[in-house]
């Protein structure tokens, strides 16, 4: 299954036929800028750099660079992942004692990575950001260009007429050439670390460089053989199959993962329920910009959303909410399911009830008491998303550019799927 067919499950909000096209034909058509608040700059002694990377993804590029430098991966902090096939820049923090760390840092010369060092700061840590600038084109679009603009500006004009764009989790989340993250994710709540396991390393898609190991070693399950054909750049996967040589058990092959990628699985799964949920709710035909009385609301200051900042609509306040979203200054969330999570009640509720029973997940299996690593507590996340400086606009080398600022764990791609209605 590739992304576009796992993601013609989720309703468009918009009702206008898209303008189709192509992203990312090359690294420079996806430009990301990342946020930072100037807070972290003050006070705290960690090396700040802005890292620029081309065609990596954040986690291997921070190996390399500890590897280069000389120092435990984990030294190195970061605020957000970005896109691998991307032109990137977003900031690293290197927090360390070694005094001549930044004359090595300085020094490095890694292909497609460039370090700008841009002051003291504090360690950054996953969220640690406001948000992200992009610049994006959208090649080959199935219109004309003077119909394709019309297009767009249809599609833009409908969505504010509905308050926004609808904030569904980016194909990203779940894999970009195999979609299985949530799949992974599932059977990790459910306790079922080998058929976990077998469907990480041995899901293949049939066009990607390691498929006939992971194909092998989907049909024979034979650890020493996978280890002598798995490809070294699969990293993740090795580290895996090492540790489970070493114990006979899958659950401390997955421990052996690097925190940020072991809870990518849990997370993909909680962004597969949201986007499920918010997709229901277009279904049954309810408003997003318009809240009913269950609905839980965040606050929502200088356009950023403040998530752990909810409360719930009642009879006696849902007039006084409403204006608030009208304001701009509330927004309707959609559940991150997990252990501690804020549910919903009427209508929402009832959607997020249906939701868990059809997946035969509850609440508690968020604890994941068998691998605390993973417990996850939940929250929840704004339906509707509405894009800050907004441009775009024909390019001279073909195409339509678009320009705008999306707030932290917004996917640019959600956005840009309304527009083009590729899948």
């Amino acid at each position: 299954m590739d992304y576009r067919q796992f993601f013609s499950q989720f309703r468009h909000l918009s009702e206008k036929p898209g303008i189709g096209g192509k992203i990312k034909e090359k690294p420079e058509d996806f430009v990301v800028i990342e946020v930072l608040p100037k807070s972290i700059f003050k006070g705290g002694s960690c090396l700040i750099y802005r890292l620029k990377k081309r065609n990596w993804d954040t986690m291997a590029a921070v190996k390399e660079i500890a590897k280069r430098a000389g120092i435990p991966y984990r030294e190195i902090g970061f605020a957000g992942t970005k896109d691998r096939r991307a032109v990137t820049f977003q900031y690293i923090s290197i927090c360390s004692r070694n005094k001549d760390l930044k004359e090595a840092i300085d020094s490095l010369e890694i292909q497609d990575i460039e370090l700008k060092f841009v002051g003291y700061g504090r360690r950054l840590r996953l969220g640690a950001l406001l948000g992200n600038r992009f610049r994006i084109a959208i090649r080959d679009p199935k219109l004309k260009k003077e119909a394709a603009l019309e297009r767009v500006k249809e599609i833009l004009s409908e969505l504010k007429e509905k308050g926004g764009f609808p904030n569904y989790f980016g194909y990203q989340r779940f894999g970009e050439r195999r979609i299985i993250n949530h799949e992974v994710g599932k059977l990790l709540l459910q306790g079922k670390f080998e058929d976990a396991a077998i469907k990480f390393l041995g899901d293949y898609s049939g066009d990607m460089e390691g498929d006939e190991a992971r194909k092998s070693f989907q049909e024979t399950g034979d650890v020493e053989r996978a280890l002598e054909e798995f490809p070294h750049f699969l990293r993740y996967e090795r580290a895996m199959l090492y540790r489970y040589r070493e114990t006979g058990s899958w659950k401390k092959a997955f421990a052996a993962l690097p925190s940020p990628i072991m809870r990518i699985f849990i997370h993909s799964y909680q962004s597969y329920l949201f986007n499920k949920v918010l997709s229901r709710r277009i279904e049954k035909n309810l408003p997003l910009n318009e809240v009913l009385v269950g609905d839980i609301v965040c606050q929502v200051k200088r356009g950023i959303p403040l998530r752990d900042r909810t409360y719930r609509v009642t009879e006696s306040n849902i007039e006084f909410v409403n204006e608030k979203i009208r304001q701009g200054e509330a927004i309707v969330t959609g559940p991150i399911f997990g252990y501690l999570m804020r549910k919903a009640g009427g209508v929402m509720g009832r959607i997020e009830d249906e939701v868990l029973e059809d997946e035969g997940i509850s609440l508690e299996q968020f604890r994941m008491k068998s691998l605390r690593l993973m417990a996850e507590p939940g929250g929840r996340r704004e339906l509707l998303i509405k894009p800050k400086e907004f441009k775009y606009g024909p390019l001279k080398s073909g195409g339509i550019g678009f320009m705008f600022f999306l707030p932290k764990g917004v996917y640019a791609t959600s956005l840009l799927r309304e527009i083009m209605k590729d899948h």
